[in-house]
């Protein structure tokens, strides 16, 4: 048994004992735990993930005995085995987890619940969002009990004994709510919210009802309360603004963190670094085993009654996941902690394995656990990192300076294709300043933060001087990234690219790293070449694109020519945190390629249309700003009707407002026609029937003031008061566009209004339904694409509600008995 305990894990697969001798049977295909195995599961559960629509739950269960047999039995097909499984497996876990989110017919409904909140809740200016476990009991309503939801509490902190800065972690309410099924907007280059709550099972978003009427059950306790209150105790004993990043470092509470912490971390490629990862996971992990591997140097008599290595495996094991639970047991912390008990567990149980077979081994156990782990980005840089550095540096630790840089030339190499497609860009700074952050963060500051977490759990007022210690280690370090960030060339931003650029990019860097000397290693960058200067697909000259982006409640529309950009509005920015200009569109024009913007327009002063502006001008600074006189847009001209200008081919006049025509919000809208080789399109802000019917008269009058289009945006989002019918008739678009948001509390579209476009002869559709509209205005005439249709997901949830049968209208009330 000796020999089997120190046989490689793969090789020993295939041994067995008969009648007390052992004997050895010939290998035939792979190890049904092995690295092809691991690499097989995957590549099933991405297929399963990633396919337009789930497979129905009969077909996979029919699948999953063949499955099972193919990977215990079989021989050189054994890899359809976990091919097969991971497919079965992701798709019962992606189905189950779009099926128990909250159905189509109760959206937009009233319910009582109880339940639990089981995060740090979030506190902004105007509103508090956190994560609600409702209970597991009968009294709760039966689509949403012992479920996850996300809440906000609206209201402003006033210090009253109802007011949401009585929310904390750990705490049981009762409380009316209003929900609605997890729903986000779709762009190039967007974050997918409906992804990110598949992947926690999260079956709906809401907010409170009536805040003043919530009753707190049971006052605030278990492992998120004390957390909260060990953040607490970090605020009140740092006075410097360091103590946020400590708290982040310590606890993994990033909620004091600004968007321009975030920025600089980005730009400076150290956001791994801030918030518990599983990097400081492997790190503390690593220091138990030390210690414990010590203690056994120092005390040999302990090896007598439990080796050292498996001391030191327990060891770490324990102290990965205590780190995990001070951090709330986040996901990249369980992941690295299942990994350490993979690796503990085959130390402990004597079976040696390599890094690879390691790896693999605690890949399958991961997929096997929660297969929808895939669909986050940590997943992906934490084992495509290890892998990159367990290749390419086999021999590590006996020169640790050289280690250092080599693994830093490694990750930067291996890991900027993932990047660069999951992020949609590259940190050029990032090696430089990871240099410096990773030993002293990931050996002083860390330390010293988890030090004072100890010393304060263990006896109040004791973990200050620690924390303060480690706050001042980091201050000199975060003021000159501060200043590495702000240079224009510390990050650079790619556009979306094509769906083979990460392999090639993969198999390039594959390339680049291969052993010195080896022929053509330089035109290994060729393969780069996609995902880094992806082609951009631009109009010909008379021709244009429109892009209505998916901003929600608000409008921001992209129009480019063959080497001109025009954006026409900018979105809304709420006053809880939500700017379309920072979260929409400023990424879906670095998204598209877009370096400048020429010119912008700013139909009208309304936040829904000029919210995001100021984001937009911050990250794209531009002169060229038009908007009505009055609109309150800084550094802007005024548009008036008739003013025209040509680029590229196409033409581009606005027809409204006319001349000394006064600043009434909504009136006062720049429209704008734009007319190429191929077709026209109306731009029509928030315009009115009024109006509407004042640019008939004057089109009649004046050819040259058409309003004839082939695609016409509906104004005003399609509301009752816009689209009359003589401007509708005049216009004889063939298709009509509106920007809303789903389930806005205005019922726009009106319904009415919809089917007047459509009895004109006009193709309605809506940003709502189908995410980002692209209308390329080309030879064939004006073709339009969807967000949602281009890149069809199988948890998107518009495909969901489309299928699923009408309900009871929104606003219905649901209550216990």
């Amino acid at each position: 048994m000796e020999d089997a305990a120190r046989t490689p894990l793969d090789s020993r697969i295939g041994h067995g004992v008969v009648d007390g001798c052992k004997h050895e049977t010939r290998m035939v295909g792979i190890a049904p735990f092995g690295k092809a195995a691991a690499l097989a599961l995957l590549a099933g559960t991405m297929a399963g993930l990633w396919l337009p629509t789930f497979m129905a739950a009969g077909y996979l269960f029919a699948i999953a005995p063949v499955a099972g047999i193919a990977w215990w039995r079989g021989r050189r097909g054994r890899w359809m085995g976990p091919l097969l499984g991971g497919f079965v497996l992701a798709g019962l876990h992606g189905a189950n987890a779009l099926a128990i989110q909250l159905p189509p017919a109760l959206e937009g409904g009233d319910f009582e619940v109880s339940g639990r909140i089981v995060d740090l809740p979030d506190h902004q200016a105007r509103r508090t969002s956190y994560l609600f476990r409702i209970a597991q009991d009968h009294s709760q309503p039966e689509p949403l009990r012992g479920r996850l939801v996300r809440l906000s509490w609206y209201d402003d902190f006033d210090g009253s004994p109802t007011g949401r800065d009585r929310l904390r972690a750990g705490q049981e309410w009762t409380q009316q709510v209003r929900l609605k099924a997890p729903r986000g907007l779709r762009n190039p280059g967007g974050a997918d919210s409906e992804k990110h709550a598949l992947a926690r099972r999260l079956v709906a978003n809401g907010y409170v009802r009536e805040p003043g009427a919530a009753l707190l059950r049971r006052d605030a306790s278990g492992l998120h309360a004390w957390r909260e209150s060990m953040a607490d105790q970090i605020s009140m004993s740092i006075p410097s603004e360091s103590g946020r990043f400590i708290r982040a470092l310590a606890l993994g509470d990033t909620r004091l963190l600004a968007d321009e912490d975030w920025r600089t971390l980005r730009a400076t490629g150290l956001v791994h670094l801030v918030a518990i990862s599983g990097f400081h996971v492997g790190l503390v992990s690593g220091f138990f085993a030390l210690f414990a591997g010590a203690i056994w140097w120092v005390l040999p008599s302990l090896a007598r009654r439990l080796p050292r290595p498996t001391a030191a495996a327990i060891a770490a094991l324990l102290g990965a996941a205590g780190y995990a639970a001070i951090a709330g047991f986040a996901l990249p912390t369980v992941r690295t902690v299942l990994m350490i008990a993979v690796i503990a567990g085959l130390r402990i149980f004597r079976r040696r394995a390599g890094a690879f077979d390691s790896m693999a081994l605690a890949a399958i156990v991961l997929l096997l656990a929660d297969p929808l782990s895939v669909l986050g980005a940590g997943f992906w840089l934490s084992f495509a990192g290890v892998a990159w550095l367990v290749w390419c540096l086999p021999d590590a630790g006996r020169n640790p300076l050289r280690d250092l840089f080599s693994a830093q030339g490694v990750a930067t190499l291996g890991l900027l294709p993932l990047s660069a497609m999951l992020f949609g860009e590259a940190s050029i700074a990032g090696p430089l300043t990871n240099l410096l952050a990773v030993p002293w963060w990931s050996l002083v500051v860390v330390p010293l933060s988890l030090l004072g977490t100890a010393l304060e759990a263990m006896q109040a007022g004791l973990g200050g001087w620690a924390w303060r210690a480690a706050a001042w280690c980091f201050a000199p370090s975060w003021s000159l990234f501060e200043r590495v960030a702000q240079s224009p060339f510390s990050l650079l931003w790619l556009p979306e690219p094509r769906w083979f650029a990460l392999p090639l990019a993969l198999l390039g860097a594959f390339w680049l790293l291969l052993p010195r000397g080896l022929p053509g290693r330089p035109l290994a960058v060729l393969l780069w070449l996609p995902l880094l200067w992806p082609a951009r697909n631009l109009p010909a000259p008379g021709e244009f694109e429109l892009q209505v982006l998916d901003v929600g409640q608000g409008l921001s529309v992209l129009v480019r020519t063959s080497n001109r950009t025009l954006l026409y509005d900018a979105g809304p920015a709420a006053a809880e945190g939500f700017d379309a200009g920072e979260r929409v569109v400023v990424p879906s024009l670095r998204a598209l390629g877009v370096g400048q913007l020429d010119r912008v327009v700013v139909s009208h002063g309304d936040n829904d249309h000029a919210g995001g502006f100021a984001a937009v001008r911050a990250a794209f600074p531009t002169e060229d700003v038009i908007a009505p006189q009055g609109a309150g847009i800084d550094g802007s001209t005024t548009c008036v009707g008739g003013e025209e200008w040509a680029w590229d081919g196409v033409r581009f006049r606005f027809l409204h407002p006319p001349k000394y025509f006064p600043y009434l919000g909504n009136e006062a809208s720049c429209v704008l026609r734009i007319e190429g080789d191929h077709g026209s399109v109306l731009l029509t802000g928030d315009i009115g029937d009024v109006v509407e019917r004042d640019l008939v008269r004057r089109s009649r009058e004046d050819p040259a003031a058409t309003v004839a289009a082939d695609v016409a945006l509906i104004a005003h989002h399609g509301s009752g008061g816009s689209s009359d019918p003589s401007f509708v008739e005049a216009t004889a678009a063939e298709m009509a566009l509106v920007s809303s948001g789903h389930g806005n509390r205005f019922g726009h579209p009106r319904a009415d209004v919809v089917e007047r476009w459509r009895l004109h002869g006009a193709r309605v559709s809506g940003t709502a339904e189908g995410g980002a509209l692209v209308v390329h205005m080309g030879a064939e005439g004006p073709h339009l694409e969807t967000r949602r249709a281009s890149h069809p997901r199988a948890w998107d949830a518009a495909r969901r509600l489309e299928q699923a049968a009408a309900g009871p209208p929104a606003g219905l009330s649901y209550r216990p008995d």
